[in-house]
């Protein structure tokens, strides 16, 4: 019968908590100021695990300003001063202001973005391939080993020589293994050299 007793009790009370708190005049309990009733020093894994090991202990150091509800004195007479001068500003005057900062805003903006593009421009001009690899190996072995070259000369490349001057053989034997040199001059007058001699062209006589 006690225990029957002291559960009635109990249960009395939790109704009449409930309709307590269920009144229209009672004030929710997350507005109300939260009021630490015991300090400790010591590691409390119970506040560690509600607040996922950001806050270890629940000491005088850091109750302060986890259950702050106004800022720092020093901020809140700055906040304070923001406000006072804002108020003495004109509407105009702060609508100007407001289009000037929006205006330099907008043209950082602008640069931002621009040397963005720049900057992946110039990646992108870096990393472009300049010349074509088959090109430059084609070049590299017509060079070194005559690939693709013809062996054909072109019509009037060398000089007509007549059968029947006297060492005419002698000098185009001479002249096979010796490089063309053209005359300085105007390009009409320029003559094929042969082993350093030049040569009359056809249809001239020949200079003594």
């Amino acid at each position: 019968p006690s225990v029957l007793d002291s559960f009635a009790l109990l249960s009395g009370q939790l109704n009449t908590l409930n309709k307590v708190l269920k009144h229209e005049k009672t004030p929710l309990l997350r507005n109300q100021v939260i009021i630490p009733l015991v300090l400790s020093p010591d590691r409390d894994e119970e506040i560690m695990r509600q607040t996922e090991g950001r806050v270890p202990v629940f000491s005088h150091e850091v109750v302060p300003d986890h259950l702050r509800t106004k800022p720092d004195p020093e901020v809140e007479e700055q906040e304070k001063q923001l406000i006072t001068d804002a108020a003495r500003i004109s509407p105009d005057v702060a609508q100007k202001q407001i289009q000037s900062l929006n205006k330099m805003c907008s043209n950082l903006l602008e640069k931002i973005s621009k040397e963005e593009r720049e900057s992946e421009s110039g990646g992108l001009r870096q990393n472009k391939q300049t010349f074509n690899p088959a090109d430059t190996n084609a070049l590299v072995a017509a060079v070194a080993f005559g690939k693709g070259l013809s062996n054909r000369r072109p019509p009037g490349s060398g000089a007509s020589v007549q059968s029947g001057q006297p060492g005419a053989g002698a000098i185009i034997a001479g002249a096979s293994g010796m490089q063309q040199v053209p005359m300085t001059g105007a390009p009409a007058q320029q003559q094929p050299m042969l082993a350093g001699v030049q040569m009359a062209p056809a249809g001239q006589p020949g200079k003594e």
